[in-house]
């Protein structure tokens, strides 16, 4: 019951995002405030969703680690996107009923796992909003 509550929302938030990634003119990978660029927004969202497959559902890191996609190249990116993507909803789908609830440790606190998709939820959309900013106000540092 879980897994299917959560698959609708998850994907409608992520196509979402994913949506907005594949709209980015490569271009605007490289643009940043300060120290954040939106092709390393990109990465970092996708990292997450690796680390979270690990913590809170049990999924293995890939034996040859998380990819390093070129954070100005955006099929690379989406690409990872599509990885992590996949990565998260075989980790969730694959995750017993009665564990969705159960607290688990992990390097950023204790939660369960359906917890911890809702953190992801809104990491994504905290970075959804970050990009549009980064598009509006953001610069090019060569």
């Amino acid at each position: 019951m879980t897994y299917s509550t959560v698959l609708p929302i998850w994907n409608a938030i992520r196509e979402r995002f994913h949506k907005t990634a594949n709209a980015l003119p490569e271009q605007d990978l490289s643009l940043q405030l300060g120290t954040t660029s939106i092709g390393s927004l990109l990465h970092h969202t996708a990292e997450v969703e690796y680390m979270f497959a690990q913590w809170f559902f049990g999924k293995a890191m890939p034996e040859d680690g998380i990819p390093k996609p070129a954070l100005t190249n955006k099929d690379e990116l989406v690409e990872f996107l599509e990885a992590s993507n996949e990565r998260i909803l075989q980790a969730m789908k694959e995750l017993p009923e009665e564990n969705w609830h159960k607290s688990m440790e992990s390097p950023i606190g204790a939660s369960t796992p359906l917890e911890a998709v809702g953190r992801l939820m809104y990491h994504t959309g905290i970075h959804a909003g970050q990009i549009s900013l980064i598009q509006k106000n953001g610069n090019t540092v060569e």
